[in-house]
Protein backbone atom coordinates (compact mmCIF):
# COMPACT_ATOMS: atom_id res chain seq x y z
CA UNK A 1 0.00 0.00 0.00
CA UNK A 2 3.28 2.64 0.27
CA UNK A 3 4.21 2.26 -2.82
CA UNK A 4 0.56 4.01 -3.81
CA UNK A 5 1.11 6.97 -1.81
CA UNK A 6 5.30 7.25 -1.76
CA UNK A 7 6.69 7.62 -5.19
CA UNK A 8 10.29 6.82 -3.18
CA UNK A 9 9.00 3.98 -1.87
CA UNK A 10 7.19 2.69 -4.64
CA UNK A 11 10.78 3.49 -7.21
CA UNK A 12 12.89 1.31 -4.53
CA UNK A 13 10.05 -1.74 -5.06
CA UNK A 14 10.98 -1.69 -8.77
CA UNK A 15 14.18 -1.34 -8.26
CA UNK A 16 14.79 -4.28 -6.59
CA UNK A 17 12.27 -6.40 -8.43
CA UNK A 18 14.61 -5.50 -11.12
CA UNK A 19 17.10 -6.94 -9.65
CA UNK A 20 18.29 -10.98 -10.14
CA UNK A 21 17.48 -12.32 -6.64
CA UNK A 22 13.98 -9.85 -6.57
CA UNK A 23 13.21 -11.80 -9.82
CA UNK A 24 14.00 -15.29 -8.46
CA UNK A 25 11.90 -14.81 -5.59
CA UNK A 26 9.18 -12.82 -7.28
CA UNK A 27 8.79 -15.15 -10.22
CA UNK A 28 7.80 -18.27 -9.30
CA UNK A 29 8.29 -21.08 -12.11
CA UNK A 30 6.84 -23.56 -10.51
CA UNK A 31 4.47 -24.12 -13.01
CA UNK A 32 4.87 -28.15 -14.15
CA UNK A 33 5.28 -29.44 -10.14
CA UNK A 34 1.71 -31.15 -10.39
CA UNK A 35 2.89 -33.90 -6.93
CA UNK A 36 0.03 -32.13 -4.54
CA UNK A 37 -3.05 -33.36 -4.62
CA UNK A 38 -6.38 -31.71 -4.91
CA UNK A 39 -4.83 -29.53 -6.67
CA UNK A 40 -3.42 -27.28 -4.10
CA UNK A 41 -0.65 -26.10 -5.48
CA UNK A 42 -2.31 -24.65 -8.37
CA UNK A 43 -4.36 -22.77 -6.48
CA UNK A 44 -1.21 -21.42 -4.39
CA UNK A 45 0.90 -20.89 -7.47
CA UNK A 46 -2.35 -18.61 -9.29
CA UNK A 47 -2.79 -16.60 -5.81
CA UNK A 48 0.80 -16.06 -6.31
CA UNK A 49 0.82 -14.27 -9.50
CA UNK A 50 -2.43 -12.54 -8.50
CA UNK A 51 -0.95 -11.12 -5.90
CA UNK A 52 1.72 -10.00 -7.83
CA UNK A 53 0.07 -8.21 -10.12
CA UNK A 54 -1.85 -6.14 -7.91
CA UNK A 55 1.59 -5.23 -6.67
CA UNK A 56 2.97 -4.34 -10.22
CA UNK A 57 -0.45 -2.18 -10.21
CA UNK A 58 0.02 -0.39 -7.45
CA UNK A 59 4.05 0.41 -7.87
CA UNK A 60 3.23 1.31 -11.63
CA UNK A 61 0.33 3.72 -10.94
CA UNK A 62 2.09 6.75 -11.96
CA UNK A 63 3.01 5.45 -15.09
CA UNK A 64 1.62 6.11 -18.24
CA UNK A 65 -0.33 2.91 -19.55
CA UNK A 66 2.45 2.42 -22.47
CA UNK A 67 5.70 2.72 -20.09
CA UNK A 68 3.72 0.17 -17.83
CA UNK A 69 3.43 -2.69 -20.07
CA UNK A 70 6.44 -2.23 -21.52
CA UNK A 71 8.49 -2.58 -17.98
CA UNK A 72 5.98 -5.24 -16.82
CA UNK A 73 7.05 -7.15 -20.12
CA UNK A 74 11.01 -6.49 -19.10
CA UNK A 75 10.29 -7.99 -16.27
CA UNK A 76 7.75 -10.98 -17.33
CA UNK A 77 9.81 -11.65 -20.59
CA UNK A 78 12.65 -13.54 -17.88
CA UNK A 79 9.67 -16.57 -17.88
CA UNK A 80 9.62 -18.86 -20.80
CA UNK A 81 6.33 -20.05 -20.22
CA UNK A 82 4.89 -16.83 -20.54
CA UNK A 83 5.57 -16.89 -23.94
CA UNK A 84 2.92 -17.74 -26.84
CA UNK A 85 5.57 -20.60 -27.84
CA UNK A 86 7.62 -20.90 -24.57
CA UNK A 87 6.38 -24.11 -23.18
CA UNK A 88 7.32 -27.55 -24.33
CA UNK A 89 4.43 -28.86 -22.93
CA UNK A 90 1.49 -26.23 -22.55
CA UNK A 91 -1.27 -28.62 -21.74
CA UNK A 92 0.59 -29.81 -18.17
CA UNK A 93 2.04 -26.12 -17.92
CA UNK A 94 0.18 -23.18 -15.58
CA UNK A 95 2.30 -20.84 -17.07
CA UNK A 96 0.21 -19.15 -19.32
CA UNK A 97 -2.80 -19.36 -16.70
CA UNK A 98 -0.77 -17.60 -14.14
CA UNK A 99 0.03 -14.94 -16.96
CA UNK A 100 -3.95 -14.30 -17.26
CA UNK A 101 -4.21 -14.23 -13.77
CA UNK A 102 -1.62 -11.77 -13.37
CA UNK A 103 -3.07 -9.32 -16.31
CA UNK A 104 -6.34 -9.98 -14.96
CA UNK A 105 -5.31 -8.42 -11.91
CA UNK A 106 -3.28 -5.82 -13.30
CA UNK A 107 -5.77 -4.18 -15.93
CA UNK A 108 -9.38 -4.63 -13.65
CA UNK A 109 -10.91 -1.45 -13.56
CA UNK A 110 -9.13 0.11 -16.89
CA UNK A 111 -10.68 1.63 -19.10
CA UNK A 112 -12.00 0.38 -22.36
CA UNK A 113 -9.17 2.68 -24.10
CA UNK A 114 -6.47 1.34 -22.06
CA UNK A 115 -7.26 -2.45 -22.46
CA UNK A 116 -7.41 -1.77 -26.24
CA UNK A 117 -3.47 -0.63 -25.56
CA UNK A 118 -2.76 -3.82 -23.76
CA UNK A 119 -4.58 -6.20 -26.73
CA UNK A 120 -2.36 -4.30 -29.10
CA UNK A 121 0.38 -4.27 -27.33
CA UNK A 122 0.04 -8.46 -26.63
CA UNK A 123 -0.89 -8.87 -30.39
CA UNK A 124 2.30 -6.83 -31.37
CA UNK A 125 4.35 -8.82 -28.25
CA UNK A 126 2.87 -12.50 -29.73
CA UNK A 127 2.51 -11.80 -32.90
CA UNK A 128 -0.88 -12.99 -32.17
CA UNK A 129 -2.67 -11.71 -35.45
CA UNK A 130 -0.46 -13.22 -37.85
CA UNK A 131 -0.42 -16.43 -35.86
CA UNK A 132 -4.65 -16.26 -36.17
CA UNK A 133 -4.18 -15.49 -39.97
CA UNK A 134 -2.47 -18.69 -40.49
CA UNK A 135 -4.71 -20.90 -38.62
CA UNK A 136 -8.02 -19.64 -40.22
CA UNK A 137 -6.65 -19.44 -43.51
CA UNK A 138 -4.94 -22.62 -43.88
CA UNK A 139 -6.76 -26.20 -43.58
CA UNK A 140 -8.76 -27.08 -40.92
CA UNK A 141 -6.61 -29.44 -38.72
CA UNK A 142 -2.85 -28.87 -41.12
CA UNK A 143 -1.52 -26.92 -38.03
CA UNK A 144 -3.13 -28.43 -34.87
CA UNK A 145 0.25 -27.14 -32.71
CA UNK A 146 -0.98 -23.80 -33.92
CA UNK A 147 -4.60 -23.91 -33.51
CA UNK A 148 -3.82 -25.14 -29.62
CA UNK A 149 -1.19 -22.50 -28.54
CA UNK A 150 -4.06 -20.03 -29.96
CA UNK A 151 -6.57 -21.86 -28.05
CA UNK A 152 -4.29 -21.74 -24.68
CA UNK A 153 -3.37 -18.07 -24.60
CA UNK A 154 -6.44 -16.71 -25.42
CA UNK A 155 -8.44 -19.17 -23.23
CA UNK A 156 -5.80 -18.81 -20.44
CA UNK A 157 -4.39 -15.47 -20.62
CA UNK A 158 -7.22 -12.90 -22.33
CA UNK A 159 -10.73 -14.69 -21.48
CA UNK A 160 -11.40 -17.40 -18.31
CA UNK A 161 -10.17 -15.47 -15.93
CA UNK A 162 -12.52 -12.34 -15.59
CA UNK A 163 -15.80 -12.67 -13.23
CA UNK A 164 -17.72 -10.35 -14.78
CA UNK A 165 -19.67 -11.44 -18.31
CA UNK A 166 -18.57 -7.70 -19.46
CA UNK A 167 -15.23 -7.98 -19.16
CA UNK A 168 -15.08 -11.54 -20.90
CA UNK A 169 -16.85 -10.24 -23.53
CA UNK A 170 -14.96 -7.18 -24.06
CA UNK A 171 -11.46 -9.43 -24.62
CA UNK A 172 -13.45 -12.01 -26.91
CA UNK A 173 -14.94 -8.79 -28.82
CA UNK A 174 -11.34 -7.62 -29.33
CA UNK A 175 -10.23 -11.42 -30.73
CA UNK A 176 -13.27 -12.14 -32.92
CA UNK A 177 -14.30 -8.85 -34.59
CA UNK A 178 -11.01 -7.75 -36.76
CA UNK A 179 -12.14 -10.76 -39.11
CA UNK A 180 -14.40 -11.29 -41.33
CA UNK A 181 -17.52 -13.33 -40.16
CA UNK A 182 -16.18 -17.06 -41.85
CA UNK A 183 -13.01 -16.34 -40.12
CA UNK A 184 -14.90 -14.99 -36.97
CA UNK A 185 -16.54 -18.95 -36.88
CA UNK A 186 -13.06 -20.46 -37.26
CA UNK A 187 -11.62 -18.72 -34.98
CA UNK A 188 -14.42 -19.21 -32.20
CA UNK A 189 -14.43 -23.08 -33.22
CA UNK A 190 -10.43 -23.44 -32.59
CA UNK A 191 -11.11 -21.48 -29.02
CA UNK A 192 -14.15 -22.91 -28.11
CA UNK A 193 -14.58 -26.21 -29.72
CA UNK A 194 -14.56 -29.78 -28.73
CA UNK A 195 -11.23 -30.97 -27.88
CA UNK A 196 -9.43 -34.34 -27.86
CA UNK A 197 -8.91 -35.63 -24.14
CA UNK A 198 -5.66 -37.17 -25.05
CA UNK A 199 -3.52 -34.08 -26.65
CA UNK A 200 -6.31 -31.10 -26.23
CA UNK A 201 -5.99 -30.42 -29.97
CA UNK A 202 -8.98 -29.50 -31.72
CA UNK A 203 -11.27 -32.18 -33.23
CA UNK A 204 -13.06 -30.64 -36.45
CA UNK A 205 -14.29 -33.96 -37.21
CA UNK A 206 -17.18 -33.67 -34.12
CA UNK A 207 -20.02 -32.11 -35.51
CA UNK A 208 -20.00 -33.62 -38.83
CA UNK A 209 -19.71 -37.12 -38.23
CA UNK A 210 -22.01 -38.07 -35.65
CA UNK A 211 -24.68 -36.76 -33.11
CA UNK A 212 -22.49 -35.10 -30.38
CA UNK A 213 -22.99 -34.49 -26.63
CA UNK A 214 -24.10 -31.30 -24.76
CA UNK A 215 -20.18 -31.26 -23.33
CA UNK A 216 -18.64 -30.87 -26.59
CA UNK A 217 -20.97 -27.99 -27.34
CA UNK A 218 -21.36 -25.95 -23.82
CA UNK A 219 -18.23 -24.04 -24.66
CA UNK A 220 -19.38 -22.76 -27.78
CA UNK A 221 -22.96 -22.03 -26.71
CA UNK A 222 -21.92 -19.98 -23.74
CA UNK A 223 -19.35 -17.87 -25.98
CA UNK A 224 -22.41 -16.96 -27.96
CA UNK A 225 -24.62 -16.14 -25.37
CA UNK A 226 -21.82 -14.14 -23.73
CA UNK A 227 -21.66 -11.96 -27.16
CA UNK A 228 -25.69 -11.65 -27.43
CA UNK A 229 -26.43 -10.91 -24.07
CA UNK A 230 -23.70 -8.69 -23.22
CA UNK A 231 -25.37 -4.99 -23.95
CA UNK A 232 -22.29 -4.69 -26.51
CA UNK A 233 -22.89 -2.31 -29.43
CA UNK A 234 -20.41 -4.13 -31.22
CA UNK A 235 -22.63 -7.15 -31.36
CA UNK A 236 -25.99 -7.11 -32.67
CA UNK A 237 -28.57 -9.59 -32.86
CA UNK A 238 -28.24 -10.29 -36.86
CA UNK A 239 -24.42 -10.56 -36.19
CA UNK A 240 -24.64 -13.68 -33.46
CA UNK A 241 -27.10 -15.08 -35.79
CA UNK A 242 -25.01 -14.70 -38.68
CA UNK A 243 -21.64 -15.96 -36.96
CA UNK A 244 -23.96 -19.20 -35.58
CA UNK A 245 -25.13 -19.86 -39.83
CA UNK A 246 -21.22 -19.75 -40.15
CA UNK A 247 -20.33 -21.81 -37.47
CA UNK A 248 -22.82 -24.50 -38.61
CA UNK A 249 -20.59 -25.09 -41.52
CA UNK A 250 -17.08 -25.20 -39.94
CA UNK A 251 -15.32 -27.17 -41.29
CA UNK A 252 -18.10 -28.35 -43.73
CA UNK A 253 -22.05 -28.46 -42.71
CA UNK A 254 -22.53 -30.16 -39.25
CA UNK A 255 -25.27 -32.77 -38.33
CA UNK A 256 -28.62 -30.69 -38.07
CA UNK A 257 -28.89 -32.66 -34.77
CA UNK A 258 -25.77 -30.87 -33.59
CA UNK A 259 -26.73 -27.64 -34.55
CA UNK A 260 -30.36 -27.99 -33.30
CA UNK A 261 -28.37 -29.11 -29.83
CA UNK A 262 -25.72 -26.09 -30.27
CA UNK A 263 -29.20 -23.42 -30.54
CA UNK A 264 -31.02 -25.03 -27.48
CA UNK A 265 -27.96 -24.80 -25.11
CA UNK A 266 -27.45 -20.97 -26.70
CA UNK A 267 -30.84 -20.21 -24.59
CA UNK A 268 -34.56 -19.12 -26.70
CA UNK A 269 -33.61 -16.34 -27.26
CA UNK A 270 -31.00 -17.29 -29.67
CA UNK A 271 -33.05 -19.99 -30.14
CA UNK A 272 -36.13 -18.43 -31.57
CA UNK A 273 -34.18 -15.82 -33.05
CA UNK A 274 -32.51 -17.40 -35.37
CA UNK A 275 -35.42 -19.40 -36.15
CA UNK A 276 -37.65 -16.09 -36.81
CA UNK A 277 -34.94 -15.17 -39.29
CA UNK A 278 -34.87 -18.36 -41.38
CA UNK A 279 -38.78 -17.77 -41.25
CA UNK A 280 -38.33 -14.07 -42.41
CA UNK A 281 -35.92 -15.08 -45.24
CA UNK A 282 -38.58 -17.60 -46.91
CA UNK A 283 -36.13 -20.88 -45.87
CA UNK A 284 -39.04 -22.43 -44.23
CA UNK A 285 -37.93 -26.11 -45.08
CA UNK A 286 -34.34 -25.41 -43.47
CA UNK A 287 -36.94 -24.50 -40.40
CA UNK A 288 -39.07 -27.00 -40.82
CA UNK A 289 -36.00 -29.88 -40.55
CA UNK A 290 -34.84 -27.85 -37.84
CA UNK A 291 -37.80 -28.29 -35.83
CA UNK A 292 -37.87 -31.63 -35.98
CA UNK A 293 -33.87 -32.14 -34.59
CA UNK A 294 -35.36 -29.78 -31.61
CA UNK A 295 -37.95 -32.37 -31.36
CA UNK A 296 -35.29 -36.00 -31.15
CA UNK A 297 -33.16 -33.70 -29.23
CA UNK A 298 -35.83 -32.97 -26.33
CA UNK A 299 -36.76 -36.81 -26.63
CA UNK A 300 -33.02 -38.52 -26.58
CA UNK A 301 -32.88 -35.69 -23.46
CA UNK A 302 -35.81 -36.29 -21.84
CA UNK A 303 -36.53 -32.64 -22.30
CA UNK A 304 -40.49 -31.70 -21.93
CA UNK A 305 -41.51 -31.66 -25.56
CA UNK A 306 -43.52 -28.63 -24.70
CA UNK A 307 -40.37 -26.65 -25.06
CA UNK A 308 -40.50 -26.89 -28.50
CA UNK A 309 -44.25 -26.87 -29.49
CA UNK A 310 -44.17 -23.60 -27.58
CA UNK A 311 -41.38 -22.80 -29.76
CA UNK A 312 -42.98 -23.42 -33.18
CA UNK A 313 -45.96 -21.74 -31.63
CA UNK A 314 -43.92 -18.78 -31.47
CA UNK A 315 -42.04 -19.00 -34.95
CA UNK A 316 -45.94 -19.26 -36.31
CA UNK A 317 -46.36 -15.59 -35.31
CA UNK A 318 -43.66 -14.61 -37.21
CA UNK A 319 -45.32 -15.82 -40.59
CA UNK A 320 -47.47 -12.57 -42.00
CA UNK A 321 -50.17 -14.46 -43.70
CA UNK A 322 -52.13 -17.42 -43.19
CA UNK A 323 -51.63 -18.73 -46.36
CA UNK A 324 -47.35 -18.67 -44.91
CA UNK A 325 -48.33 -20.26 -41.72
CA UNK A 326 -49.76 -23.15 -43.22
CA UNK A 327 -47.42 -23.96 -45.57
CA UNK A 328 -45.14 -23.83 -42.78
CA UNK A 329 -47.00 -26.08 -40.57
CA UNK A 330 -47.04 -28.37 -43.74
CA UNK A 331 -43.70 -28.54 -43.98
CA UNK A 332 -43.06 -29.47 -40.75
CA UNK A 333 -45.40 -32.64 -41.00
CA UNK A 334 -43.62 -33.46 -44.18
CA UNK A 335 -39.85 -33.03 -42.47
CA UNK A 336 -41.29 -34.69 -39.64
CA UNK A 337 -42.16 -37.91 -42.56
CA UNK A 338 -39.19 -37.61 -44.59
CA UNK A 339 -36.78 -37.92 -41.57
CA UNK A 340 -38.80 -41.12 -40.14
CA UNK A 341 -38.22 -42.29 -43.56
CA UNK A 342 -34.53 -41.74 -43.80
CA UNK A 343 -34.00 -43.21 -40.31
CA UNK A 344 -36.12 -46.45 -41.36
CA UNK A 345 -34.22 -46.25 -45.02
CA UNK A 346 -30.94 -46.63 -42.64
CA UNK A 347 -32.11 -49.34 -40.50
CA UNK A 348 -32.76 -51.50 -43.52
CA UNK A 349 -29.65 -51.14 -45.48
CA UNK A 350 -27.47 -50.82 -42.36
CA UNK A 351 -24.67 -53.82 -42.46
CA UNK A 352 -23.39 -53.78 -38.94
CA UNK A 353 -25.34 -54.41 -35.64
CA UNK A 354 -23.91 -51.54 -34.21
CA UNK A 355 -25.08 -49.04 -36.92
CA UNK A 356 -28.22 -50.91 -36.61
CA UNK A 357 -28.87 -50.39 -33.32
CA UNK A 358 -27.99 -46.43 -33.13
CA UNK A 359 -30.60 -45.59 -36.11
CA UNK A 360 -33.08 -48.18 -34.59
CA UNK A 361 -33.11 -46.11 -31.05
CA UNK A 362 -33.00 -42.41 -33.44
CA UNK A 363 -36.04 -44.17 -35.08
CA UNK A 364 -38.05 -44.95 -31.83
CA UNK A 365 -37.28 -41.67 -30.59
CA UNK A 366 -38.86 -40.18 -33.36
CA UNK A 367 -42.06 -42.03 -32.75
CA UNK A 368 -43.18 -40.11 -29.94
CA UNK A 369 -41.81 -36.60 -30.58
CA UNK A 370 -43.78 -36.75 -34.28
CA UNK A 371 -46.64 -37.71 -31.71
CA UNK A 372 -46.84 -34.93 -29.75
CA UNK A 373 -46.55 -32.42 -32.38
CA UNK A 374 -49.45 -33.70 -33.90
CA UNK A 375 -51.96 -32.06 -31.90
CA UNK A 376 -50.50 -28.91 -32.09
CA UNK A 377 -49.83 -29.06 -35.42
CA UNK A 378 -53.66 -30.18 -36.24
CA UNK A 379 -54.89 -27.51 -34.00
CA UNK A 380 -52.80 -24.66 -35.89
CA UNK A 381 -53.64 -25.95 -38.94
CA UNK A 382 -57.36 -26.25 -38.23
CA UNK A 383 -57.27 -22.53 -37.00
CA UNK A 384 -55.13 -21.39 -40.42
CA UNK A 385 -58.42 -22.86 -42.73
CA UNK A 386 -60.64 -21.38 -40.71
CA UNK A 387 -59.22 -17.92 -41.21
CA UNK A 388 -58.64 -18.73 -44.65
Amino acid sequence: MLSMVSKTVSQHIINYISTSSGSKRLLLQDFHNLELPDRRQDSAILEHYRSLGLLFKRCTLLLPTKERLKYIHKILTEVSCFKFNGCAAPMQCLGLTCYGMFLQTLTAGWDELECHRVYNFLCELTNLCRKMQMAVCSKPGSARKLELRIRLFCRNVLLDHWTHQSDSAFWLTRILKPWPMVNQARLLYIIFGPISPQDGQVVWQKMIEEPTDEFSLKGLADAIKLLYDTSTKEWTADDVISLIDELSVVPREWLLENNARLLMLSGNNICFTFMASKAVNGRTIELARLIVFLALVCEKELYCMDWTVKMMQKVCKVFSTPVERNNFLQNVANAFACVIMEMLQSIMSAQTHAVSASHVHEFLMSQPSASQLKKPLACQGSAMSGRL
